[in-house]
């Protein structure tokens, strides 16, 4: 092992707090894996977030821009453009340019879920 680096880094010690995220309940759990650099190609970011029970990411809209929300473990109420419907495990769900989203975790464990969000080109909303 060169330079020090440690082999293996786990996420409880990168998660970092985030209260009444989007104006959620609760406190969140989030990392970013991944920052796109001005000019980059490529996903804008890229997050992991726990949900523990009774939190929830508040409804919100973003711009031209896609959002992804890939469930990783646990489950959860969906809300996207009105309506709400079941998450769980294995689930992505796609959250298109302009739309309105949330999700709330309405069980007894911990919702963690892998979020990547993507520029969408002008004229290319919805596609």
């Amino acid at each position: 092992m060169s330079g020090g680096a440690r082999p293996v880094v786990n996420l409880a010690e990168l998660f970092v707090p985030k209260e009444r995220d989007h104006g959620g309940r609760g406190t969140i759990l989030a990392h970013r894996i991944l920052a796109r650099g001005d000019g980059s190609p490529g996903a804008s970011f890229i997050d992991l977030a726990v949900l523990p029970p009774g939190t929830s990411i508040g409804r919100h809209r973003h711009g031209r821009d896609r959002e992804t929300y890939v469930v990783l473990s646990g489950s959860g109420v969906m809300h996207r453009d009105g309506a709400e419907f079941r998450v769980s495990a294995g689930d992505v769900v796609v959250n298109e340019p302009y739309g309105e989203h949330g999700l709330s975790n309405d069980s007894g464990a911990d919702l963690a879920l892998l979020v990547f969000e993507e520029e969408v080109p002008d004229g290319a909303a919805g596609a």
